[in-house]
């Protein structure tokens, strides 16, 4: 299983404190925020991690970071986006690295307070296919500027993004888990009207072939890139309540689809 960490983009959403710096490398709380979904792969047993970034701070991740000695890695390995083409076509530029293997693909700004050792063994044990992490938002008006699953019988029938009226409760979280044919199902995407290859455009794809599974995290999980408001509220969070990936454990409650 290897791990990818997405820590690229423009990070126009934090602007100011983005103008001179990659929003991955600002702190939360005590930590750049690039060490935790780091921590999150690490503590799930992915030892094999691409970071791919771009922007003219991408020197800055190999100063900061090195090869991964402070996570208990052996090597840290990178790519570099060199536009704003999307989270898919980010995970493009890792082909080589996954190879035929299965990849853990984090957004490097989204905070997972759970293991999630137990959901990256679930998806080792599926045939093939991937398998997404969701997290319940009662607040639909933060739920139309996230992607939205539709569920009929316990399955996922479609992911809509950024929907006006959403059909469910839950947000589809930055974690997603793909078998090798992701790299295939990329090269058929088309780019959005916002010039991007979509990450929900490949979802949406293993949903249409049965091939998509899920569970619902039960503990923390936060955006910090979303807006300044966000970035705050999981700065607030972070100093308040963390201890570390894992202090709260994987129960029962995650559902998982069949």
């Amino acid at each position: 299983m290897k791990g990818v960490i997405l820590a690229g983009g423009l990070g126009s959403r934090l602007y100011p404190l983005t103008r001179i710096t990659n929003k991955h490398l600002l702190p939360l709380y005590n930590k750049p925020m690039i060490y935790y979904p780091l921590e999150t792969l690490v503590h799930a047993g992915v030892t094999e991690i691409m970071v791919v970034t771009g922007g003219n701070n991408a020197g800055d991740f190999l100063r900061l970071l090195g090869n991964g000695r402070d996570f208990g890695l052996k090597q840290l390995h990178y790519a570099y986006q060199e536009r704003e083409g999307g989270i898919a076509e980010a995970l493009s530029l890792t082909e080589d690295f996954v190879g035929s293997d299965r990849c853990v693909l984090l957004l490097g700004d989204n905070i997972v307070e759970e293991d999630i050792s137990a959901f990256v063994a679930r998806f080792a044990e599926q045939p093939s296919g991937a398998r997404i992490l969701l997290k319940e938002m009662p607040e639909r008006s933060h739920l139309v500027h996230l992607g939205v699953p539709v569920f009929e019988d316990g399955r996922i029938m479609r992911i809509e993004e950024k929907p006006a009226q959403p059909k469910s409760p839950y947000a589809v979280t930055g974690v997603y888990m793909y078998d090798a044919d992701v790299f295939d199902i990329v090269r058929t995407l088309e780019p959005s009207l916002r010039g991007e290859l979509e990450i929900t455009d490949v979802n949406n794809e293993y949903i249409a072939r049965r091939a998509m599974e899920y569970d619902v995290l039960t503990g923390y999980w936060g955006d910090a890139g979303e807006s300044i408001d966000q970035y705050m509220a999981v700065n607030q969070y972070v100093a308040a309540h963390w201890n570390g990936i894992g202090h709260r454990e994987t129960t029962s409650q995650g559902e998982t689809s069949r």
